[in-house]
């Protein structure tokens, strides 16, 4: 492990037992090749729902005051995502199989299909996983909280 992911795991441990929770990090090395950064998996037995809170947004504030916590503590700038017992890795893949059966329905009936209010997160996963696609085109509508995507067949523009 380099120096950098022993910040991360050590800054993240650290402020878990701060806020009274009993959880190892485990940081998946080799996940730095993916844009998104190394992935934190924080494993706890009892606590996950506390640390993930409703729709994750728990978890996107533990994540957020890590980051500004581990900027303090090294020079390089590092990009990391964390995760709780694997529950944003089993969120994704939900997610990108909603993706990809929206772009299914809008090619199979040749309309656009929206689908539901997602976060800046999601809605970034099913860009990317529907970019890959050719038979059709995405785009976010909505303000805020109600932003969602339209998945449109690519030949009714």
């Amino acid at each position: 492990m380099n120096e950098q992911n022993k910040v991360i795991k050590n800054t993240l441990e650290e402020l878990l037992s701060k806020m009274g929770f009993d959880s190892t990090v485990e940081i998946d090395d080799s996940s730095e090749e993916e844009q998104d950064g190394i992935i934190c998996n924080i494993l706890t037995k009892d606590d996950s729902n506390f640390l993930i809170g409703q729709y994750g947004v728990n978890l996107q504030a533990v994540q957020h005051i890590a980051r500004l916590l581990v900027r303090k503590r090294t020079a390089e700038k590092t990009k990391f995502i964390i995760d709780v017992n694997s529950y944003r890795k089993q969120k994704n893949e939900s997610i990108v199989e909603l993706a990809k059966e929206a772009a299914q329905q809008a090619v199979a009936e040749k309309r656009a299909v929206v689908m539901k209010p997602m976060s800046n997160y999601e809605r970034r996963i099913v860009h990317l996983e529907l970019s890959k696609d050719e038979r059709i085109t995405t785009e976010s509508i909505g303000e805020g909280e109600g932003r969602k995507i339209v998945v449109k067949p690519a030949d009714s523009i």
